[in-house]
């Protein structure tokens, strides 16, 4: 039986206050999204028509002026003012909320994990990658307010599985970030990341933290091997038993907290399905002997919080 460590009043307050900001925040920056750029109107020959404008100074034509589009661009207009003031406003709330979570210890995910979270989230493709390894346990225990053992948790690599089905979704996401490429994204966190020459699915950076990108088996549909971008130092997510399961499984979505006080969103997997995934690596005829009694220890841990916390989040 594993002992958890409850978080105090002090800092099951402040976790409640985070997660309201990261909501509020996340809905700002979806309205500021679908404001972002301009509008114009451009006479073109003898026709005035309405331009879209990105960021970054790409243009698409909206069609010419009618009051369809007259009406586009009045509701772009009454809706960019307020969204950017909501934006700049959270920003500053949730630095605020940094401060208080950092003074009360509210979290203690490492703080590159929360960064490489949070530039996935920024460049829009949060929802086509997945936690599946140790860390996905942060979120478990952020979910029932305690602390689990450290004996646990140790790990210095983030496995991220990826949605094969939205590649085209990703390509597309990717291109209107600007970061050109998936490693490109993970420098944005820490610009030590580099893709390691000899291990393609893997970055590391200068602390020697590690970032696996994986996928499931190639489908019929699948390129493969699958690169994630042009770029020639991109990754190559890596093939593994069960991907599909697990991407077209339940899901469980929580607020994650720096030991810094940094936030961000950590999608993973529902904590029975964790369960099973780690029991079944635990009772592989080839698993490392070195990795199944961790695999044991951390199905034991998370089902404990299963049944003492969490079953009365989520249905089974």
């Amino acid at each position: 039986m594993h002992q958890f460590v409850e978080l105090s009043e002090s800092q099951l307050r402040e976790l409640v206050n985070a997660q309201a900001t990261w909501r509020a925040f996340a809905q700002a920056r979806r309205e500021a999204r679908q404001v972002k750029g301009s509008m114009t109107w451009k006479q073109v020959g003898s026709g005035t028509y309405l331009i879209r404008a990105s960021s970054k100074g790409a243009q698409t034509s909206l069609g010419r002026k009618s009051e369809d589009t007259q009406a586009i661009y009045d509701g772009f207009q009454l809706r960019k003012g307020p969204a950017e003031a909501r934006m700049k406003a959270l920003k500053s709330r949730l630095e605020e909320q940094r401060k208080l979570n950092r003074l009360y210890r509210v979290g203690r995910v490492p703080n590159v994990v929360v960064r490489a979270l949070a530039a996935l989230d920024d460049a829009g493709m949060a929802d086509q990658f997945m936690v599946i390894g140790t860390h996905a346990i942060y979120a478990y225990e952020a979910a029932a307010g305690v602390l689990v053992d450290s004996s646990a948790m140790a790990t210095r690599d983030l496995d991220l599985l990826f949605d094969a089905r939205k590649r085209l979704a990703f390509a597309a996401t990717l291109h209107k970030s600007g970061a050109r490429s998936l490693i490109g994204v993970f420098k944005k966190a820490d610009p030590t990341f580099r893709v390691m020459r000899e291990q393609l699915q893997t970055a590391v950076n200068d602390d020697g933290f590690e970032i696996d990108i994986i996928r499931r088996k190639a489908t019929p549909d699948d390129p493969h091997p699958m690169k994630m971008s042009d770029d020639e130092d991109d990754f190559w997510a890596v093939q593994i038993a069960d991907g599909d399961k697990l991407i077209t499984g339940r899901k469980f979505d929580q607020l994650v907290v720096a030991a810094n006080g940094e936030m961000a969103s950590m999608h993973t997997l529902h904590p029975l399905d964790f369960v099973r995934l780690k029991r079944q690596l635990a009772a592989l005829p080839g698993r490392d002997p070195q990795k199944a009694p961790k695999d044991r220890l951390q199905a034991q841990v998370v089902q404990q919080l299963w049944d003492q916390y969490l079953h009365r989040l989520a249905p089974r």
